[in-house]
């Protein structure tokens, strides 16, 4: 039976209450192990070691030598492989080859990425002629926030968690994390690493626990904390900063979304179903980027149902070892109720079920796991519930249109506005649609191509604020102006 404990201040700790949650494989429901649940008094240790921190070694520490940790710790992570994959993907049940090709590189290089920049960007220097005829200089120096809170998903548990601890630990920050409930393990496993590194103690800290009345709103509303960073859905977003608004704490959000694809028909057509596939369908569809509204222009709609139906047909369920697994299970029996009751909802509301629309035959203990099939609706109108809301799950609706303003409006009318994919061989048209569609990231044939010095994020309620190179800076330091006159 695995323990998962809490991280401060460089050692792991139970929680002082001795409470525990479960936590259990979403491919056969199996316990894995018992998570320590945090409250207000693991928040306040890990709040003042973050803070002490601060005040030692780490807050005096050249940056150079705060790069050269960070690149140490991506080492480690990759040294540390294969522990990293098993952890990841016990806990989303993911297959590994999707987890060893994205989750866990990705995570380590997320460190050395944010190390290099924080060495390398360049700030202002203004000189000028004071009234009394002498002259001034004034030049900024970019300062660490100080303790932030990291609230994260359990999509990418790694990965995401990665992209706010690095840059925060670059810009010479501390760190409180608080995972997600349903998966603990790998930002456990990082404590290890960060030790084995000599990461000064309370650098990176990690309580476990539920939101309401437990680690994260003890967290998010603890006044020490400088600053809250959360990927995650829009309600849960509103709340954390209605916390946040208590001492005026800058918050940084990646939040939910109803991503549209749209297809023109110049389409590369093997490549619009490969692209909408995968946007549609990888991860359980559990992404953040993913397209769960697709958009065809009408000549070749028909053609291209019938080609993605075969590809979601094609997708093949099973455990994460089997290279021949095509999808991974939900996270939980919670989520897959939720998702399950869209797919009623599809039904009721009259959609024509090209595909999918339940549960798939899973053998022997499988069969106990949070499986759900892929889906695929067309027939239904705008204002349908799982045309509107947000499923997060393996599935998406496909509608026809005529026209490049049609296609736009229909894409925007929604509250979201995280990312678009957009399939066309007509570049001028590539660029209007970019122009134009409310999102923080539009993707024009292609999906998922990040570059990670760009800016990442949403508009709309999709959320607030640029992560990604520079960008990140923004949010994880402050700028300090001095000026200094002389004769």
């Amino acid at each position: 039976m695995k323990q998962f404990l809490h991280f401060i201040g460089g050692a792991f700790v139970p929680s002082d209450s001795g409470k525990t949650f479960e936590n259990r494989n979403p491919i056969d429901n199996s316990l894995i192990g018992l998570v320590s649940e945090g409250g207000r008094t693991e928040v306040e240790a890990a709040v003042a070691a973050a803070r002490a921190a601060m005040k030692g070694p780490w807050g005096k520490m050249p940056v150079t030598k705060r790069a050269e940790l960070l690149h140490a710790v991506a080492d480690e992570i990759n040294r540390r492989f294969d522990d990293f994959l098993a952890a990841e993907v016990a806990d989303t049940g993911k297959p590994m080859a999707m987890a060893s090709h994205i989750d866990i590189p990705r995570g380590a290089a997320n460190f050395k990425m944010f190390a290099d920049v924080i060495k390398n960007v360049p700030t202002e220097t203004f000189e000028m002629a004071t009234p009394d005829g002498g002259e001034a200089l004034n030049y900024a120096i970019r300062k660490p926030r100080g303790v932030i809170a990291v609230v994260c998903p359990w999509n990418l548990p790694l990965l995401l968690m990665t992209w706010k601890v690095g840059p925060a630990l670059a810009c010479g920050n501390t760190v409180v994390v608080k995972p997600s409930e349903e998966t603990p393990a790998t930002a456990t496993l990082l404590g290890e690493v960060m030790n084995k590194v000599g990461i000064p103690k309370g650098v990176y800290n990690v309580v476990h626990g539920l939101g309401p009345d437990s680690a994260g709103e003890f967290l998010t509303s603890h006044r020490d904390v400088d600053a809250i960073t959360f990927t995650g859905e829009t309600r849960t977003g509103q709340a954390i900063m209605a916390a946040a608004s208590k001492g005026l704490r800058p918050v940084s959000f990646e939040l939910g979304g109803k991503n549209a694809g749209i297809v023109f028909a110049d389409a590369d057509f093997e490549a619009a179903i490969d692209g909408i596939a995968r946007s549609s369908f990888v991860n359980c569809g559990q992404v953040c980027l993913g397209t769960e509204r697709v958009y065809v222009e009408r000549p070749i709609f028909d053609k291209f149902v019938a080609a993605l139906k075969v590809r979601a047909e094609a997708m093949k369920p099973g455990v994460p070892s089997d290279k021949a697994t095509g999808i991974g299970p939900l996270i939980s029996q919670e989520h897959r109720s939720k998702v399950l009751s869209y797919y009623a909802k599809a039904k009721a509301e009259g959609a024509t079920i090209v595909t999918g629309g339940g549960v798939p035959d899973m053998p022997g203990e499988l069969a106990s796991g949070a499986w759900v099939q892929p889906t695929i609706w067309t027939g239904l109108p705008e204002t349908a519930s799982v045309v509107r809301e947000e499923i997060f799950g393996p599935c998406c609706h496909i509608a026809p249109f005529d026209s490049e303003d049609e296609v736009v409006a229909l894409a925007n009318d929604t509250p979201y506005g995280l990312c678009t994919t957009v399939w066309t061989q007509n570049l001028g048209r590539a660029h209007r649609i970019a122009g134009q569609i409310d999102v923080g990231l539009c993707w024009i044939n292609s999906w998922f191509l990040r570059d990670l010095r760009t800016p990442f994020g949403g508009s709309k309620q999709s959320g607030i604020g640029r992560e990604g190179g520079v960008h990140s800076l923004e949010f994880y330091t402050e700028l300090r102006n001095v000026c200094i006159k002389y004769a």
